[in-house]
């Protein structure tokens, strides 16, 4: 069976314009993995209050971070897919969840070139429903729909993965090695509470304590809080960093549940006001650089921490088309391809 690859990412609104922004928005957030009610509330929510509001501040964000080539988002995925396919001589395609580059077009363009076995790999280390899973789920139903004949064997999460631990670790090193910090702060998206519970296959092990992430369970393989703290411990003791010199956050709450603690913001307000002047900050839950990195961290979050007395803020750049991470990619793609036995 001839193999080929689809890389998918997040996705980006077409222009930083509210009109476009808007329209992407809407998709996004209409996603009932993303929030994760009943549509009518769903519906109520986004389409009555959210999109009157939010565009236009979401617009004035991206124009703060948009590149003449287009979306930093899309443009950096592209790289890495041309990067990739230097390497490998399978078809890489490339889709995005929401927007234009629709998963749909990805799969039919590997099809057009007489693909019948795709490995659909999500551009994320962690699982979570409003990542991983809203595109394997909708990858399965574009299946069924529309390429029946074609096989589709997706990437599950490498956040503790050896090999992706030392490419992320060799890239914090990299980036921070004539930098002199106090403390350096892991990032990840935040999700609410409520879906780490959704996700726990066990239906009981998930408290969200400070022992369940570090109780081993079946639980963890779908555990995103959990994922993103072994991300942290593992870097940890591969850059022999030292206890209390580093900590995980979370940011990009939305609304009023419950979401996964501590907040970036009010971490780095914190350890400004404790007498951090120095800080770092890596964002391991995305791969490419986006707004969330790009406008939420390297701008608010470095205005909050000058306003909190802090000095030098230094954010670390996602693995984007990092030549390590291409070739790692490369290598796992190759495990693929040319064995049975699953690529991770």
């Amino acid at each position: 069976m001839k193999k080929g690859i689809l890389l998918v990412n997040l996705g980006s609104p077409d222009s930083p314009e509210p009109k476009d922004v808007k329209k992407y928005l809407g998709e996004f957030l209409m996603d009932e993995r993303v929030i994760d009610i009943p549509y009518a509330a769903r519906a109520l929510l986004v389409k009555g209050i959210i999109l009157k509001t939010r565009p236009k501040a979401s617009s004035e964000a991206y124009k703060k971070i948009w590149w003449e080539e287009g979306s930093p988002l899309i443009v950096l995925s592209q790289r890495l897919q041309d990067k990739l396919q230097q390497q490998i001589e399978y078809p890489v395609a490339l889709a995005m969840r929401y927007g234009r580059m629709t998963i749909k077009k990805g799969l039919q363009e590997l099809v057009d070139k007489g693909v019948e076995e795709v490995l659909l790999f999500p551009l994320y280390p962690q699982f979570a429903m409003a990542t991983t899973e809203t595109i394997t789920v909708l990858a399965e139903e574009l299946r069924l729909a529309h390429f029946p004949n074609l096989k589709i064997e997706s990437v599950p999460a490498f956040y503790n993965k050896p090999d992706y631990i030392e490419v992320l670790s060799n890239s914090i090193k990299r980036h921070l090695e004539d930098k002199n910090y106090d403390h350096l702060l892991f990032s990840y998206h935040g999700v609410p509470e409520r879906h780490i519970r959704k996700s726990d296959i066990t239906n009981s092990h998930c408290k969200i304590d400070k022992s369940c992430c570090e109780t081993p369970s079946k639980a963890h393989e779908f555990c995103y809080r959990h994922q993103c703290l072994e991300v942290t411990r593992l870097v940890g003791e591969r850059l022999q960093l030292k206890e209390g010199s580093y900590s995980t956050s979370f940011q990009s709450r939305l609304g009023f549940d419950p979401w996964l603690l501590p907040y970036t913001d009010r971490t780095i307000e914190r350890l400004g006001k404790e007498g951090v002047k120095n800080m770092a900050i890596v964002t391991p839950a995305f791969v490419s650089d986006c707004l969330e990195t790009l406008e939420e961290i390297a701008m608010e979050g470095q205005e909050i921490f000058h306003e909190m007395g802090g000095q030098d803020f230094t954010t670390v750049p996602c693995l984007n088309d990092d030549s390590e991470w291409v070739a790692l990619l490369s290598k796992w793609i190759k495990t693929w391809a040319n064995s049975k036995t699953a690529i991770l």
